[in-house]
C-alpha cells in the first residue's frame, strides 16, 4: 500500500479543507494517507489578532519524515504571488534530503488558494515545483485532458500546475475546486506516466497501482468539498 503524505499551511482553514479532501481522495484509492501541516512561525498573538483559524486538528510535520511517504501532495496558499513563508520556511530545511536523494522518485504535486482569479495560483505553484524537481521528485500536474480548465464562462479554479481555488475577495465565495478544476479523469493520464515512475523498491507494483489511482481520484475529492467563507488559505 502506498503511503501517502498530504502537507500544508493553511492560516484561514480554506487550505486545510482542500487537504482534507485530498485525504479523502486518496484513501478511496486505497493509499494509507497522513495529513500534517508545516510549523507556525507567526506569534500566536498575531495570529489570533488577524483571525486565524488556530483548532486545526492536523499534527505538525518534522522534515526528517518525508522519506518515508511514497508521494507527498504540497498545499498552500497565495502570499502576493507566491508560496507562503512559512511553507518555504520548511522546504528550505530539507538540505539535508536533497544531499542524500532522498526524495529523488517520490510523487509530488501541488494544490492552493487564492482569494482573486488572477491572485497568484500559477506562479504559486511554480514557486514550489521547482524545488520538487531539485529533489528528483515526479511532479504531477493537472492536464489539458481536463477540458474544464479551458472554459471561460465563469471563474474557475484549477490550472495545469495542480489544483487551485479562487475564493472571492469578499471571502464569501468558494469558485474553483468543483467548478474547472479537477473532474476525477483529469490526472488519469499524467497520473499513469507518474505511477510508472516511482522509484522501484519495496512494494514497486503496489505502489505503482495506488499512487496511480490516488493521483486521479484526489481531484474528484476536492470537487466535493462545501463552499466555505475563509479568504485565501
Amino acid at each position: 500500500m502506498a503511503k501517502v503524505l498530504v502537507l500544508y499551511y493553511s492560516f484561514y482553514g480554506h487550505i486545510e479543507a482542500m487537504a482534507h479532501a485530498v485525504a479523502e481522495g486518496a484513501r478511496e484509492a486505497g493509499a494509507e494517507v497522513a495529513v500534517k501541516r508545516v510549523p507556525e512561525t507567526l506569534p500566536a498573538a498575531v495570529l489570533e489578532q488577524a483571525g486565524a483559524k488556530l483548532d486545526q486538528s492536523a499534527p505538525v510535520a518534522s522534515v526528517d519524515e518525508l522519506p518515508e511517504y511514497d508521494a507527498i501532495i504540497f498545499g498552500s496558499p497565495t502570499r502576493f504571488g507566491s508560496v507562503v513563508s512559512q511553507m518555504r520556511n520548511f522546504l528550505e530545511q530539507t538540505g539535508g534530503l536533497w544531499a542524500q536523494g532522498k526524495l529523488i522518485g517520490k510523487v509530488g504535486s501541488v494544490f492552493t488558494s487564492a482569494a482573486t482569479q488572477h491572485g497568484g495560483q500559477e506562479s504559486t505553484q511554480l514557486t514550489i515545483i521547482p524545488t520538487l524537481l531539485h529533489h528528483g521528485m515526479v511532479v504531477v500536474g493537472l492536464p489539458y485532458s481536463c477540458a474544464d480548465q479551458m472554459g471561460i464562462d465563469e471563474v474557475n479554479g484549477g490550472i495545469p500546475y495542480g489544483a487551485s481555488t479562487v475564493v472571492g475577495r469578499a471571502h464569501a465565495q468558494r469558485k474553483g475546486a468543483g467548478d474547472g478544476a479537477l473532474p476525477g479523469p483529469a490526472r488519469g493520464g499524467n497520473g499513469r506516466q507518474a505511477g510508472r515512475q516511482v522509484r522501484p523498491g519495496r512494494r514497486a507494483d503496489k505502489n505503482v497501482t495506488c499512487i496511480t489511482h490516488f493521483v486521479t481520484i484526489w481531484t474528484c475529492a476536492i470537487s466535493r468539498t462545501p463552499y466555505l467563507d475563509f479568504p485565501s488559505g
